[in-house]
């Protein structure tokens, strides 16, 4: 092992001075939950049904970022879980939200979660939010032997930059690439009616009740288009997750505000129209 600083007779402390908990899990323990396995010979797929996230964006406004994701889970074609939580705070500044295979997604989360934390305890401050975005790449380059296998995991990462005094958001691809977004993206199933929404109706210096009813617009319109995104559920009290990233910190935004940004989407959407489709309503006489 290397980095964790020398015990008595050469042999490296168990917990030292590296500033990664990954680097000290992977280096005291290979075979740990988290780890990814070697890959299977001939590009063979896993045989087991597993939960595969869907929609999520995330878009700059006035005070930082807007993250959020719709609650549907699938495998395959059925639907495994109307409740599924896709946006995750990484730090008291910064966000996760995951696309993909949803268990595997969730672990990375939570070791990134743990990372951080581990940094700012070593070192005394926090890591960067270059150095945020540069970490989550390295784990998802990671998990490349797995996605190799299907079980890709192709998260959004954002928060707001207490150095720079601003919003910031980056997107990644399954081997690990890290772009920064100047605006907005999405990425899951969904992304590409997402984003039609987010590039008709992004404009700078958004005010937070307008990006919170862009970014529920935008995973609305997902949702009748893409089958894996689920849609507001207003009957079950299902709507989508969304969090805030400020100077002050990760908000959950709360879920009267969501709804209430969900009724002005449809009252402006569905006014006079028949059933939510497309066809006018029909003269009387």
């Amino acid at each position: 092992m290397t980095g964790l600083g020398a015990g008595p007779g050469g042999r490296p402390f168990l917990f030292g001075s590296n500033p990664s908990f990954a680097d000290l899990v992977a280096g005291s323990a290979p075979d740990a939950p988290g780890s990814p396995p070697p890959v299977q010979s001939h590009g063979e797929q896993p045989a087991a049904t597993y939960s595969h996230g869907t929609t999520v964006l995330a878009l700059k406004y006035a005070d930082g970022v807007i993250m959020a994701g719709d609650r549907r889970a699938v495998e395959g074609f059925t639907i495994a879980d109307e409740r599924i939580e896709k946006v995750f705070p990484a730090d008291e500044h910064s966000a996760v939200a995951i696309a993909g295979a949803a268990g595997q997604a969730t672990e990375i989360v939570r070791l990134f979660q743990t990372e951080l934390e581990h940094y700012e305890k070593v070192e005394g401050e926090r890591l960067s939010m270059e150095g945020k975005a540069n970490r989550l790449a390295q784990m998802i380059r990671g998990n490349f032997p797995m996605a190799l296998q299907g079980l890709v995991v192709v998260p959004l990462f954002g928060g707001f930059d207490e150095r720079r005094a601003e919003g910031r958001l980056f997107r990644y691809d399954v081997t690990g690439g890290r772009w920064e977004e100047a605006d907005y993206h999405s990425t899951g199933s969904g992304s590409l009616h997402a984003r039609g929404t987010l590039k008709k109706g992004w404009r700078r210096g958004l005010e937070r009740t307008a990006a919170v009813q862009l970014a529920v617009e935008a995973l609305y319109d997902a949702s009748q288009e893409d089958v894996a995104t689920g849609g507001p559920n207003p009957l079950r009290g299902i709507y989508p997750s969304v969090k805030a990233m400020t100077a002050a910190g990760v908000e959950i935004v709360p879920e009267d505000e969501v709804r209430a940004a969900f009724q002005t989407i449809v009252g402006e959407t569905h006014e006079g129209v028949v059933g939510g489709g497309s066809q006018a309503k029909e003269d009387p006489d």
